[in-house]
């Protein structure tokens, strides 16, 4: 029997032989050797684990699904990608979309939120006049992703390929670099909307900031570097009253969370220009409508219950005060947005680091003509044939503003920005598509099936 080894070893000689320590030492050392080696069995089970349920690892996977749940729970579900990430026909068409055809002042650009309303519209202007186009989309379920489909469908007509992926995906937007040297990025990508910032703000932050910070970080890692234009909003006016909005305004106020990413978004850039010598353009876009626009934007939901026969809530500020906008037409916002990357200089970074002084530019896209939505819901009833059923309630505290109205008179000098299409007209051409795309062909007008919202500032 083992006597007890005494708590101040030294004190006194132990008795026991050199042999019995030798059979302690064996029996702590093979202990030892078996608890080392099952815990190595357990962590090396736990690593692999989180190896495949690595987002990275998702993201660059061609047959899974790109969010993890932990991405799921703060961003809106998207599409699986398509399979063949990556492989040498998949390259293929990045390339070939990507191929200038306008020479010799063609310019090639990788757009996100290419299915988008203003994305499709400006790929496809791209496009259009010979530049070489990729676009980049995650088609998640803001709303109705059959919509965002049937844009992808007509781009690919038009010889655009729109890669299914993820800005925040850093494989995948690193692997579009590689494979292409672009020239810009039109970064439209982005969650959108005021009153959808109360349900999910998790989305906004994931994509509107992070995903900014994603692209920005592949841009400045690009060689050579891109010049980058992108979407920031009317919305960052927030509680401003001078009127008209003007850039040298302060935008310190935001009303809402979606001004607040945008305003966040401004200043990222301006980090970016100032370290690595990014190009950067914002462009505040005022309330964007049009052909293929959003379900959640003002003309599409008034529209779909007009026809409906559904009552519609028109917003009034306090005291009855009008709600208005400086609605702009969606051709107005692409001349605007082609023409920023038309007059973008050169990134002045290589290989991450910055060489010189590098463009940092923000400009109003807007009609210059605010309407109050009670005039919209007006001149929508003529061009429907339709008496819409009015129903006039207090703006909730939402993060909507009362009115904005922008100041394009430096669009005008820097931009040859000049916009001509007054509501009148292209409400016209809003509610034409919208009966052709939306009229089954019983004849009834009823839409199908999207997603309800909100107005929405942006």
């Amino acid at each position: 029997m083992d006597v007890d080894i005494p708590s101040s070893p030294g004190k006194f000689k132990s008795e026991k032989p050199h042999h019995h320590y030798l059979r302690l030492l064996l029996r702590w050392h093979y202990s030892s050797l078996h608890k080392f080696l099952c815990w190595t069995i357990v962590a090396a089970i736990v690593l692999f684990v989180l190896f495949l349920a690595s987002p990275n690892l998702s993201s660059s996977s061609p047959a899974s699904l790109h969010s993890s749940s932990i991405t799921e729970r703060r961003s809106l579900r998207t599409s699986s990608y398509s399979a063949g990430w990556g492989d040498p026909a998949w390259e293929k068409r990045v390339r070939d979309s990507a191929r200038i055809r306008r020479r010799p002042f063609g310019i090639s650009v990788l757009v996100t939120g290419a299915a988008g309303f203003i994305g499709s519209h400006a790929t496809n202007a791209l496009k259009r006049r010979g530049d070489g186009v990729v676009g980049l989309d995650n088609f998640n379920d803001y709303y109705d992703p059959s919509l965002k489909r049937a844009r992808q469908a007509l781009l690919s007509h038009s010889g655009v390929f729109v890669v299914e992926g993820d800005i925040n995906d850093g494989p995948l937007l690193r692997k579009l670099f590689d494979l292409v040297a672009f020239t810009h990025v039109l970064h439209l990508a982005a969650q959108a909307g005021v009153r959808y910032a109360m349900k999910n703000p998790g989305s906004y932050i994931h994509s509107n900031v992070a995903g900014l910070v994603s692209v920005l970080e592949a841009a400045r890692s690009a060689n050579p570097q891109p010049a980058i234009v992108w979407a920031s909003s009317s919305s960052v006016y927030g509680l401003n009253t001078e009127v008209p909005f003007s850039e040298s305004h302060r935008t310190d106020s935001p009303a809402s969370l979606y001004a607040a990413t945008k305003k966040a978004g401004e200043e990222i850039a301006h980090v970016y220009n100032h370290i690595y010598g990014l190009s950067i353009t914002s462009l505040r876009f005022f309330t964007v409508y049009g052909p293929w626009g959003r379900p959640d934007m003002a003309c599409f939901f008034f529209t779909r219950d007009i026809l409906a026969g559904k009552t519609i809530s028109i917003f009034q500020g306090p005291d009855d005060a009008t709600v208005a906008r400086d609605f702009t037409y969606i051709d107005d916002i692409v001349q605007g947005s082609l023409a920023s990357l038309d007059t973008a200089q050169k990134s002045t970074g290589s290989g991450g680091t910055k060489q010189g002084p590098a463009q940092l530019r923000v400009f109003n896209l807007g009609n210059t003509s605010p309407v109050s939505v009670v005039e919209l819901v007006s001149i929508l009833e003529r061009h429907l044939k339709v008496k819409a059923k009015r129903k006039f309630v207090k703006m909730p505290r939402n993060g909507d503003v009362l009115f904005t109205h922008a100041n394009v008179s430096l669009a005008k000098k820097e931009l040859g920005y000049h916009p001509n299409t007054n509501l009148q007209t292209g409400l016209k051409r809003f509610v034409k598509w919208y009966l052709e795309y939306y009229a089954p062909p019983s004849g009834s007008y009823l839409p199908k099936k999207g997603r309800s919202g909100g107005s929405s500032s942006s």
